[in-house]
């Protein structure tokens, strides 16, 4: 009955009951988004590799070489030499070896060269392996393999043939269009920032660097090219399962062509012939794991991900690369590199959310002045209810109960809003910042903010509701 009679008395007040209403939305959304994207930050982050023991790359700090080797979100460093990678690998502590070339682009996707290796060994949230949705990994030095959001972005099926960029930018001044890449894969989404990435071989990049087109401003959009029939040409002759002794014959014909090749490559390009197919016997298939590592012939590379056959061993080997004086390099523990960035924004994380507090704080001291300040005009109804038998107790629980029906319909209503709000900037957040936010938002954080909303609301609302009671007393005596 209180209920009821709680919600009428608000309708008979609508008007300041709904601006009291969209005052605790908003600030109670703010303060549920301010703690969802927090979380959303650290699971992300934290889900985005897993397995990964020591990241090598040039000395650029770790939280540099941490965000561009795994979260493709900063500018990579001049990188190590190729001698430096083939010593990590012969080094009996190391596992697997996943090498890392950045730098390059297609249509705004960060391009990273690599191995067979990185599907094979790369893992992401708990220890899940890459999957293929379509295809497969390398088959030969054209190959690329995409993203489940560069593929759903851009339309890109298997075989398709696509043109690589340099630099970071949205707008390119060099175009790779010597030497396309094929699509040979389409991996499964992940929700880390492999989704919007385009994998390709080391060598594959190498020569496309070397095979740069004319300089010039290029769009994104202007680096797309539809299906060819590199893959097909190519696959021929890279099939994954081949025999030793296959790849020893191809080995021999592609020694036996290589000069007539290299003598007409110039007239070739001069011909407008783009495609690396005449290219592709000058160089050595990639293979699985430690193969692609002993045979690749780059000159250097932006970083390597190693893998380490026991994970104590891990604080010695960063300790001895760390002191290396023929080349210096930085190596750096993943979890210690997570850590130190929480620390970094665990103050800005603290402000942001004693910041929203405050903010609900004043909505909901606006919804107990609000109450006090319609008390005048309710002392007819408080007389009325007196009448008819209400105590002093029943007006102090109904005032309560106004207060929080209008909280608990603000929180309720900002839930809403936030998971809508959230929901649709999703491509954007993962596009723009590398955030790429889980099926579901709300948490048992966010209910624990929402009671703790309502139980300030019932504190603060203890003043009107005092003053009813008061008030009732008063009618109570004059009665007598």
């Amino acid at each position: 009955m209180l209920t009821t009679i709680a919600i009428e008395s608000l309708k008979r007040r609508k008007n300041t009951a709904l601006l009291t209403l969209v005052s605790i939305v908003i600030s109670v959304s703010l303060l549920l988004s301010v703690d969802i994207i927090r979380s959303q930050v650290k699971g992300s982050f934290t889900r985005t590799v897993s397995g990964v023991d020591v990241i090598v790359g040039a000395p650029s700090g770790q939280l540099n070489l941490l965000l561009s080797s795994v979260f493709n979100l900063t500018t990579p460093s001049k990188g190590i030499s190729w001698d430096s990678v083939s010593s990590l690998n012969s080094d009996p502590r190391v596992s697997w070896l996943i090498p890392l070339s950045l730098g390059d682009t297609h249509s705004g996707y960060r391009v990273v060269g690599t191995t067979n290796a990185y599907f094979e060994h790369f893992k992401y949230g708990d220890n899940q392996p890459l999957v293929f949705a379509e295809g497969g990994p390398f088959a030969h030095v054209g190959s690329a393999v995409i993203g489940a959001d560069v593929a759903e972005s851009l339309g890109y099926r298997v075989d398709d043939s696509i043109v690589i960029s340099h630099g970071l930018g949205n707008v390119s001044f060099r175009q790779h269009d010597g030497f396309p890449f094929s699509v040979t894969g389409v991996l499964e989404k992940t929700g880390t920032p492999v989704d919007k990435a385009v994998y390709v071989t080391l060598i594959g990049l190498e020569k496309a660097h070397e095979h740069a087109g004319p300089s010039g401003i290029v769009k994104p959009s202007q680096s797309i090219q539809r299906p060819s029939n590199l893959h097909a040409q190519a696959h021929a002759h890279t099939d994954g399962e081949t025999a030793v002794h296959d790849k020893d014959d191809h080995d021999k014909i592609s020694h036996e062509k290589a000069e007539p090749e290299e003598a007409g490559h110039k007239e070739k390009r001069y011909e407008g012939d783009n495609s690396p197919h005449a290219h592709e016997e000058d160089t050595e298939r990639q293979r699985m794991g430690e193969i692609d590592v002993e045979n690749n012939t780059v000159s250097s590379v932006s970083a390597v991900m190693l893998g380490l056959k026991n994970r104590v061993t891990a604080l010695q080997l960063q300790y001895q690369l760390n002191q290396r004086n023929n080349e210096p390099v930085l190596a750096i523990l993943p979890g210690m590199a997570l850590a130190e960035l929480w620390q970094i924004m665990g103050n800005v994380e603290a402000l942001l959310l004693l910041l929203s507090s405050l903010i609900v704080m004043s909505a909901l001291i606006g919804l107990a002045t609000m109450l006090l300040a319609t008390m005048r005009e309710r002392y007819q109804e408080i007389a009325v209810l007196r009448t008819i038998g209400a105590s002093t107790a029943a007006l102090l629980i109904l005032v309560q109960l106004e207060a929080l029906l209008i909280a608990l319909a603000g929180c309720g209503v900002s839930m809403l809003v936030v998971t809508g709000l959230l929901t649709a900037l999703k491509p954007w957040l993962s596009a723009e910042f590398g955030l790429f936010l889980s099926d579901t938002l709300l948490s048992s954080n966010s209910l624990a903010i929402v009671i703790l909303v309502l139980a300030s609301t019932y504190i603060v609302s203890s003043f009107p509701a005092y003053a009813a009671y008061k008030r009732g007393l008063h009618a109570e005596l004059n009665s007598q």
